[in-house]
């Protein structure tokens, strides 16, 4: 294809020469630039047309948009589906909760029908489609459940926090493991005198040396030498219940000194009035002798019933 381009005021001529393919190029090119122009103006029009209040383009523009609102509704009702489920779910495990709730208050002592939540149930029935409101109020109910529930475990954690450390403050730990008991609690005749007399603890013969633990955590409150119990060890343990540890050969500890169960406060020896080495080891109640043997005894069993309980765990 040849164009001949003639200036009438130069009175010059130009020829151009375009192939095929430079034709087609060019009308391709000129073709995105009108469309590009044509867009551009319908948008500016149309635009301007609704923003300036044109009469027709309000019409317009609600038939262009109206299905807009259909496509938000669905995109809400997925969402409100999607949140009912994870309700549903959140409520299961409330309902786990509550169980483990009831068995925990009964460990802790407390009355598990007080965390025992209202039953529910009836068969299943295909319902209606839960409305945003609906599901809200559902979500607060929940959220007050969870709360009580929160404030309920709390308070069954504070009493097993309280029952633990009464059983730290009660002497149940053997004061020398392992060994067995020689004198007991009450009367029996006296090895020195040879009468009867009242023995008002228990004696743990074992070699000198032999370390003496703490029966119970608690505060030092005597650590002297007594003319009959020899090295002593007095701990206190709160609500009026004191052990005694006599005849000590060498002691650890100090009045005022804070002591673990288990602790090392001494060594068995033979001070005071005294045939051998032995530990001589005395509980006292509101100023009267117990016998210690029941307070150890006690703590047999509870070792004996967590193994137990270990084992059916493992089980």
């Amino acid at each position: 294809m040849h164009i001949i381009i003639t200036d009438a005021w130069l009175a010059k001529s130009r020829a151009m020469h375009l192939s095929g393919l430079k034709l087609v190029a060019a009308g391709a090119l000129a073709s995105v630039l009108l469309m590009l122009g044509s867009i551009t103006t319908y948008h500016w029009f149309f635009l301007e047309g609704v923003r300036q209040g044109w009469p027709g383009f309000a019409s317009v523009a609600r038939i262009v948009h109206q299905n807009q609102p259909e496509s938000r509704d669905a995109y809400l009702r997925a969402n409100l589906d999607a949140m009912a489920r994870k309700l549903g779910e959140m409520q299961a495990r409330m309902m786990q909760i509550d169980s483990l709730g009831e068995r925990v208050a009964g460990l802790a002592g407390l009355n598990p029908a007080d965390f025992k939540a209202a039953g529910a149930g009836g068969a299943l029935v295909s319902g209606r489609e839960l409305s945003v409101n609906e599901l809200l109020t559902a979500m607060d109910d929940l959220e007050q459940v969870t709360g009580s529930r929160v404030d309920w475990l709390t308070v069954i954690e504070s009493r097993l926090f309280d029952q633990k450390i009464q059983r730290t403050l009660v002497p149940t730990e053997p004061p020398v493991p392992g060994v067995r008991v020689g004198s007991r609690f009450g009367f029996r005749i006296d090895p020195i005198t040879g009468r009867s007399a009242l023995h008002t603890g228990l004696d743990f013969p074992a070699d000198t040396g032999t370390p003496i633990l703490a029966a119970a955590g608690g505060v030092v409150v005597v650590q002297e030498y007594h003319f009959a119990y020899g090295n002593m060890v007095e701990i206190d343990h709160g609500n009026e219940l004191i052990t005694r540890y006599a005849h000590a050969s060498a002691v650890d500890v100090k009045k005022g000194d804070i002591v673990k169960r288990g602790q090392k406060i001494g060594e068995v020896g033979s001070t005071g009035r005294s045939t051998g080495p032995h530990l001589h080891f005395e509980v006292w109640v509101s100023g009267v002798p117990q016998d210690p043997q029941r307070f150890l005894a006690a703590g047999e069993g509870v070792a004996a019933r967590q193994v137990a309980s270990g084992d059916a765990t493992r089980r």
